[in-house]
């Protein structure tokens, strides 16, 4: 029998909410402003599933679909990216405007900052983005990956040039690793997307990157006559990706802000935990967090992002790994007349969800909750496209992870 999918509703007492200035209009403004001096950038696609939102009985339906995002198939390399152009504009005394692609791969950077090493932990996409920013920014990287990772993960970041490892511990000691291993070394530099105690400057930095993709979903909503979405669905592995896309929003519809619903993998749902709890204190998952939302398996939450989702989440959601499955097929081969979103494991859950909660009675609390009906204004964002060739056929081609 099928695992069930579990929630919470957000009863959590509300913060002093500091963080969320973090992800201000203006902030998110100067990072899409960074992005869009690469040569590489181009706006991502909003698929418009017209078809899939009749059938589910919504209003409207859109995935952001980050497959295309700088040829890396993933979003992550708007964090990594953003953060080193942060870190050498701290570094040189410069505001980071003047980080623009051509400044930051000329000689005269060169010859005024020289060269630092870029660690990190990764599952994948992360990795793969710092080391092709690195590389594309003459500058060094090193990864290390968690026991499980995809072999295809791993070559696609040994390509970009980076020293790339698959230690035998969880994403969480891949953390601890790489901080210590940059601590250690000259000009060393971690470049993670979580945050603890005394590291949280980078890790604002990364989410404020993300926001670029949050930026230009909201911008092409407008543009197809939707002024804004009633609801956000979002994934989160420690949360910075979630609480960029909570922040964004939540600053840019103060007075009237969707609402968000945040899904974690059962195996690694450390908000899900702390929102069970209730105290508004994050909590830890421990163990191999065995998913194959591999981009979500981490344990720990970030900090800053905990504090801006405890304030403005609406649900926290816990999905088994059919739930993602489902998604990858119902997208990838999608209601006749609607484009084809290929979605990777950690991008697709947030569609398996929808569907789960339209389809059947069996969720009709969390779908009442939440207010989902015929008027709903839908977003999802599919954070990643196949990056894992071969699970990717054993889910779409073989109906691995089965709904019964």
């Amino acid at each position: 029998m099928k695992e069930k999918i579990k929630w919470i509703d957000n009863h959590m007492p509300p913060s002093a909410d500091k963080n969320l200035p973090i992800m201000a209009l203006h902030e998110v403004a100067k990072a899409r402003y960074f992005h869009s001096s690469f040569p590489q950038y181009s706006i991502t696609p909003l698929a418009r599933l017209d078809g899939m939102a009749q059938y589910l009985g919504l209003g409207g339906l859109f995935v952001k679909d980050e497959s295309f995002r700088f040829g890396l198939n993933a979003f992550k390399v708007l964090g990594g990216s953003f953060a080193m152009a942060r870190y050498i504009a701290h570094q040189m005394g410069r505001h980071v405007a003047e980080m623009t692609y051509d400044y930051l791969t000329s000689e005269e950077l060169e010859r005024a900052f020289g060269q630092a090493t870029f660690f990190t932990a990764t599952d994948g996409n992360h990795g793969r983005g710092v080391a092709w920013a690195a590389h594309k920014l003459r500058q060094k990287a090193v990864v290390h990956m968690p026991k499980g990772s995809s072999q295809a993960r791993f070559e696609n970041i040994a390509k970009e040039g980076a020293q790339v490892t698959i230690e035998d511990v969880n994403y969480d000691e891949c953390v601890r690793m790489a901080a210590a291993e940059a601590a250690a070394t000259h000009h060393g530099v971690i470049v993670q997307d979580t945050a603890w105690e005394g590291y949280e400057e980078i890790p604002t930095w990364i989410m404020q990157g993300y926001g670029t993709m949050a930026s230009e979903a909201a911008e092409q909503m407008r543009q197809i006559g939707v002024n804004r979405p009633t609801h956000v669905f979002i994934q989160a592995g420690v949360g910075s990706l979630a609480g960029a896309v909570v922040g964004f929003f939540t600053n840019l519809f103060p007075n009237d802000p969707p609402k968000f619903i945040v899904m974690e993998a059962r195996a690694a749902d450390c908000l899900y935990e702390g929102a069970l709890a209730g105290d508004g204190n994050p909590r830890i998952v421990e163990g191999d967090l065995k998913t194959i939302m591999a981009g979500l398996a981490c344990g720990e939450p970030n900090i800053i992002s905990w504090d801006i989702l405890r304030n403005h989440v609406s649900a926290f959601v816990s999905c088994p790994d059919w739930v993602s499955a489902r998604g990858m097929r119902m997208l990838g081969v999608p209601v006749k007349g609607d484009p084809t979103v290929i979605s990777g494991e950690s991008g697709a859950v947030g569609m398996g969800l929808i569907a789960a909660l339209m389809e059947t009675d069996e969720y009709k609390d969390l779908r009442d909750y939440l207010g989902l009906d015929r008027f709903s204004q839908v977003l999802l964002f599919s954070t990643e496209g196949n990056t894992d060739p071969m699970k990717f056929r054993k889910v779409l081609w073989d109906g691995e992870y089965p709904t019964v």
